[in-house]
């Protein structure tokens, strides 16, 4: 849920120009670090996209099958009683905040490229782990990720020829639209260069949400990782795609750690 808001920067990026071609079949980045006995693949997710599931392709199923376990950022509630868990978890105290608002317009922007939270990664990873019988965990609670929506700063204006403009509200909602969908199209084909970019926009445009989105986060997610290689198995990981890319990604902390990782092709 919450990696869905580096979509948030894309307003400051400069657009991915799309190919003429028709783009190669989906294989979004994957990665594995294993020892003796233990295995942990590091999928990086994209949290709503189209009704095209063909990322779900031989590669990432094969490694899905093998594991065990599935692991996600966290587990949103689902089914008739939702609404009544999500009603049990405080909500953020100021409902309007700017970076909420953001997020929001990051949401509707993707919904006009046809993309759905229902359709995300992490649902379907979620669901067809259910309806296999495998164990799924969430590295956070819901509440701990509102905590940390409560505490973001507002978003930092972009300034420069592709940042939006006062006053053109349906014209950022299109252009953040496009760019989302050129995102999308990049997470399909592995592109990590994309999501490297953004990371470094949002660092220097506000470094607090960048530390606490990813900094503090990758940091405490590699200490599970690194805790769980003691445990023998096989374990799925899907997160955000963004907390597997730039110079503090959870592959570096790990690598920090001694456990090295290599991608899946």
């Amino acid at each position: 849920m919450v990696n869905f808001l580096i979509a948030a920067s894309v307003a400051a990026a400069s657009p991915v120009t799309a190919s003429e071609a028709p783009p190669p079949p989906p294989e979004p980045a994957m990665f594995v670090v294993r020892d003796s006995d233990t295995t942990v693949y590091l999928f990086g997710t994209f949290h709503a996209l189209d009704g095209d599931a063909n990322w779900f392709g031989p590669c990432v199923r094969n490694a899905f099958e093998e594991s065990n376990e599935l692991v996600l950022e966290t587990l949103l509630p689902e089914g008739p009683d939702a609404a009544a868990q999500l009603r049990q978890v405080d909500a953020p105290r100021s409902q309007s905040s700017s970076f909420l608002n953001t997020t929001r317009m990051a949401i509707s922007a993707g919904r006009l490229q046809g993309m759905q939270v229902a359709n995300g990664a992490d649902m379907v990873l979620r669901h067809t782990a259910e309806a296999e019988g495998k164990s799924v965990e969430g590295l956070e609670t819901l509440q701990l990720q509102l905590n940390m929506f409560n505490s973001m700063p507002p978003p930092s204006v972009a300034t420069g020829p592709n940042a939006p403009k006062a006053g053109q509200s349906v014209d950022d909602q299109q252009s953040l639209s496009v760019a989302i969908s050129e995102m999308q199209s990049a997470w399909k084909l592995g592109d990590q260069r994309v999501f490297v970019r953004l990371l470094d926009q949002l660092q220097a445009g506000s470094p607090d949400t960048y530390r606490k989105m990813f900094t503090e986060r990758n940091a405490r997610w590699a200490d599970w990782i690194a805790a769980r290689m003691q445990t023998p198995g096989t374990v799925f990981v899907a997160v955000g795609a963004g907390h597997l890319a730039g110079r503090d990604s959870v592959l570096v902390r790990l690598a920090e750690k001694g456990i090295v990782s290599q991608r899946v092709d």
